[in-house]
């Protein structure tokens, strides 16, 4: 959907009348003369100029759902103009009700009240609130308020975010397409249907569980065939075999498709970090257009010896939380996309210094983008990849039909571009009604798992 074409009069007359007006719309300011006259400039000039009051946060509202295995928290922030609220999303699957709890008790009795134009000075506020910074649970609190601010200001000015962040430096958002390797063959015929509806840049998953059919990451409803393997002598898991599986899906992929089309992967941490070097190494002659968190978060010096030693693309960040672990990766050059999880790092108001900062290095966006993240989150991480010059990729897949129904106005892909549907603030909105229909079913659960000798693994 697009905006009509509005001259500057209408485009002011409308603010007046239904009560959009921009943060910077102010009464007028001091040493400047009112404007005299009547004539139509006069008008447009005595609108702007007349602004509105401070607009109030008056509510905080949470909201959780589960469809499936996805548990979302969300939020509606309301304002002291009637109507006016917008929506945000500290969704952190795991832990949805630590979020809840930490915005109902904390964020909420801190907000009420306050002037909700004031985005970064919340931001800050909040940043520091709960005195050690970075928690992850406090970041995606607060990450839900940030994106609500933001929504009411676009909704205020009668602008899309991505309009109030600079304007659109693309039409449309190109999607990563992933696909598993359960075989050869299928994971051939699956690029290839993807393909034809315009898909360019796939990322491969090895096996059912994504960590690979000999080496992978056993999640807890295969811990009895784990134990079935083990007891039967089966292989033991190493970086070996994983690294095996991966390359001979890389090249099939080469062989049969050719080199017109970008590859990656998402190791996950799942190697040794000597695993990841020797992997990093091994996939080079396929060209990955990027291998994803070789290593973990606590390891990055690891990036500078991948660096010294290989040519391919590397994309880091799922689990940042903080700057202490993305800044130094991105001043001295060591990743090629930057994977935040914007709610857990913060949200919408650091992503963007994230983004800045990416762009002066060279370093391309590719925000975490997996189906745990509810709409309203994916629409955060659109705006913003709208806005930038530095966008690398955006992942993401098509809303079911039961998303799309609690969130009208979830982004859409259509031939593999996400578009944005040019609604002011985020477009996406909550559907309360319908949400109550999908109520959270559970706590959470926790993540990791078990190589096949049963011992601790990371996700």
């Amino acid at each position: 959907m697009t905006h009509p074409r509005l001259n500057r009069r209408s485009a002011l007359g409308s603010l007046a009348s239904i009560g959009l007006a921009g943060a910077g719309l102010s009464a007028t300011l001091p040493g400047r003369a009112a404007a005299q006259g009547d004539g139509p400039v006069d008008k447009a000039r005595a609108v702007a100029r007349r602004g509105l009051p401070p607009l109030k946060i008056t509510d905080v509202k949470v909201i959780l759902t589960q469809v499936g295995n996805n548990r979302m928290t969300n939020v509606k922030v309301y304002t002291s103009e009637p109507g006016l609220y917008g929506v945000g999303c500290g969704t952190h699957s795991e832990r949805p009700l630590v979020v809840a709890t930490t915005i109902e008790n904390y964020l909420k009795p801190f907000v009420v009240g306050r002037n909700a134009d004031q985005i970064e000075k919340i931001w800050q506020e909040l940043w520091i609130a709960p005195y050690w910074r970075a928690s992850v649970d406090a970041s995606n609190a607060m990450s839900a308020i940030d994106g609500a601010l933001w929504d009411i200001l676009g909704k205020r000015a009668g602008m899309p975010v991505h309009d109030v962040l600079g304007g659109k430096v693309r039409e449309g958002l190109r999607m990563l397409g992933d696909v598993r390797f359960s075989s050869p063959e299928r994971m051939e015929e699956d690029i290839r249907a993807k393909m034809a509806d315009g898909y360019r840049h796939f990322r491969i998953f090895l096996g059912r569980s994504g960590g690979g059919t000999l080496a992978g990451t056993l999640g807890p409803e295969q811990t009895a065939a784990q134990n079935a393997r083990h007891a039967s002598g089966a292989l033991r898991a190493n970086d070996g075999a994983y690294i095996n599986e991966l390359c001979l899906a890389f090249e099939h992929i080469r062989k049969s498709i050719g080199f017109d089309i970008d590859i990656g992967h998402d190791v996950h941490e799942r190697p040794s970090p000597q695993g990841a070097l020797v992997l990093a190494k091994a996939v080079e002659p396929y060209r990955p257009f990027f291998i994803e968190d070789l290593f973990a978060p606590e390891d990055s010096e690891w990036y500078k010896v991948v660096r010294a030693q290989s040519g391919i693309g590397i994309a880091m960040g799922e689990l940042f939380v903080n700057q202490n672990e993305w800044l130094p990766l991105v001043s001295q050059r060591l990743i090629d996309y930057v994977r935040m999880h914007i709610s857990a790092a913060g949200g919408l108001s650091l992503a963007r210094k994230v983004a800045a900062t990416c762009e002066f290095f060279g370093i391309m966006t590719a925000w975490h983008g997996p189906g745990n993240v509810s709409p309203v989150g994916h629409a955060v991480n659109m705006h913003l990849d709208y806005s930038v010059n530095n966008f690398g990729i955006h992942e993401g897949a098509n809303f079911s039909d039961q998303l799309k129904e609690i969130f009208p106005g979830a982004p859409e892909i259509r031939k593999a571009i996400r578009y944005s549907n040019g609604l002011p603030g985020l477009g996406v909105d909550i559907d309360e009604k319908v949400a109550a229909k999908y109520p959270l079913k559970d706590a959470g659960s926790n993540r990791g798992g078990r190589d096949l000798e049963g011992a601790p693994k990371r996700p």
